[in-house]
């Protein structure tokens, strides 16, 4: 097998998202064609209720899928087509926003306040980005979990692993999303797909992601300079990894859980601003003119 290098490694940066949440933001607003499927990628996690209460109100999509990860509390949402409802904890929406829609998110903590979830975008390509909107509402109970004997668990959320397949299906990057835990001291290797574009977001423990021809490499980090990749990545950590058909990961003391998340690139010119992604400057003015005057969401 050869083992994916890893070519990035960035912590979240703190933003404010919504109407005031407080999130980290993992990627996101920069050089579309570097995570190519994905956009953006933001991890929502607060204790304080003060923090993320305001919600995510009305706002449109369109030309993207966005994907909608619930670890701890309640999001409740709504859409402009009379869909709502809930997303508890371990639940997962894939959103088709298509051709256009427009929804709310509004999240709710636990019983002690805590709210933590995740949101990645997806791009579209060309052919699909005025498709008819759908959703892939996954309860917790509906994902699969593949449980090794050294205590390493993987929940396969989309794509396949080891032989299990995801719930959520017909997405148009083929991507894998998989939720995994490596029990402290252990060393796992993980297949992916070499056709696609993969990363990893560590958010509970520290590993070493490693790298069979050198270890200790080189990243570029998001101004553009150079640095050492130090040997081990902890909580709020993103890894870019580079071609390769697995990767190799060695938990540290207290474990490690994080996202692996790969998906084939589409390799298409992007136009994009803020919530809106198509393939042209033209198209992108005519959506927001759409919202203006009203003709934004299509029936039928």
């Amino acid at each position: 097998m050869s083992i994916r290098p890893v070519t990035r490694i960035a912590e979240a940066a703190p933003t404010i998202e919504g109407a005031g949440v407080k999130l980290h933001r993992a990627f996101g607003f920069g050089d579309p064609s570097e995570f190519d499927p994905f956009l953006l990628f933001d991890d929502f996690r607060n204790e304080r209720p003060e923090d993320y209460l305001a919600g995510f109100p009305w706002h449109p999509h369109r030309g993207i899928e966005t994907i909608t990860y619930v670890l701890t509390g309640t999001v409740n949402h709504g859409d402009s087509l009379g869909n709502e409802g809930t997303l508890s904890a371990g639940d997962v929406q894939w959103m088709t926003a298509g051709s256009g829609i427009l929804h709310q998110e509004m999240p709710q903590g636990d019983r002690s306040g805590r709210m933590h979830g995740f949101q990645l975008w997806a791009n579209l390509p060309s052919t699909l980005k005025m498709s008819s909107p759908r959703y892939q509402d996954v309860l917790t109970k509906d994902i699969p979990e593949v449980l090794e004997d050294d205590g390493t668990r993987v929940r396969v959320i989309c794509g396949e692993f080891w032989g299990v397949s995801g719930p959520v299906d017909g997405i148009a990057a083929n991507p894998a999303y998989l939720d995994v835990f490596i029990p402290p001291g252990k060393r796992r290797t993980l297949p992916v797909d070499t056709r696609r574009n993969a990363f990893a977001y560590i958010f509970e423990g520290s590993c070493r992601f490693e790298d069979a021809s050198e270890p200790h490499g080189v990243a570029t980090d998001h101004v553009g300079t150079d640095r050492t990749v130090p040997s081990n990545v902890e909580d709020r950590s993103l890894v870019l990894f580079g071609p390769g058909d697995s990767v190799t990961v060695a938990a540290g003391a207290h474990g490690v859980r994080f996202l692996l998340v790969s998906g084939a690139p589409i390799e298409e010119p992007v136009a994009w601003h803020g919530p809106i992604v198509m393939n042209t400057d033209a198209e992108l003015r005519e959506a927001y003119a759409q919202l203006r005057d009203g003709t934004f969401i299509r029936s039928g």
